[in-house]
């Protein structure tokens, strides 16, 4: 009982700290909505943006953990359906660490449109993958086999892919709300031109690390 307390501890915490990590990262929008209170010459426009950032992010988690939360209904193939759902994140990380470019659509798309922006460059970057393995170790955990009926797994694990996708973002929205607060009223934008820095490749390899400790979990853990 108390392995497993300590495992679902652990695992909410990768989700919170799994937010942070992709509110730090500039990829995830957070210069988006520095640049759009600088252009707008508001500070209100900081938080709106934040918002709208956070709205997008907070969809596309759910537009990958829904379907996984559906299909673990399935319980007699758990392990199967967590260690597919880990090779799936290593291959996307593999992929991003070979392809460094950033896809071209987020580019096209109207800096007004931040919600929408976010939405794709969140799925463009796998960041709804990475959260795959701790949803599913998080149902793993929550699914009694023996007792609950299908359809109450079902439920439950819906229920549960919505706080996870809340709690990710909101961790995400407060770690990017800071740097971006930081940086837009003493720090400005000249001086995160001059101080970018660029984490895809770290970005790739945590992905790997993320969808390696999932099949570790499904094959030797609870």
């Amino acid at each position: 009982m108390v392995s497993e307390l300590t495992s679902v501890a652990a695992l909410w915490w990768a989700v919170i700290f799994s937010g942070l990590y992709h509110g730090l990262n500039p990829g995830m929008g957070w210069p988006l909505a520095v640049s759009a209170a600088l252009m707008e010459r508001s500070h209100r426009a900081l938080p709106k943006a934040l918002g709208l950032l956070a709205l997008g992010h907070f969809l596309a988690m759910l537009a990958i953990l829904l379907p996984f939360s559906l299909m673990f209904v399935l319980v007699e193939w758990e392990v199967e359906i967590r260690v597919g759902a880990g090779l799936l994140v290593i291959a996307m990380g593999l992929y991003l660490t070979i392809n460094r470019r950033h896809p071209r659509i987020l580019a096209r798309i109207h800096p007004a449109r931040l919600a929408l922006w976010s939405f794709l460059a969140a799925n463009a970057h796998g960041a709804g993958l990475m959260l795959v393995p701790l949803f599913l170790g998080l149902c793993g955990i929550d699914a009694d086999t023996g007792h609950k009926a299908a359809a109450d797994l079902m439920q439950g694990n819906i229920l549960t892919a919505f706080t996870v996708a809340f709690v990710h973002s909101f961790a995400m929205t407060v770690a990017g709300g800071i740097i971006g607060a930081v940086i837009y009223f003493w720090l400005g934008l000249r001086f995160l031109s001059k101080t970018w820095f660029n984490l895809d490749l770290l970005w790739a390899l945590s992905l790997i690390a993320v969808g390696a400790f999932g099949i570790y979990a499904a094959l030797y853990g609870h």
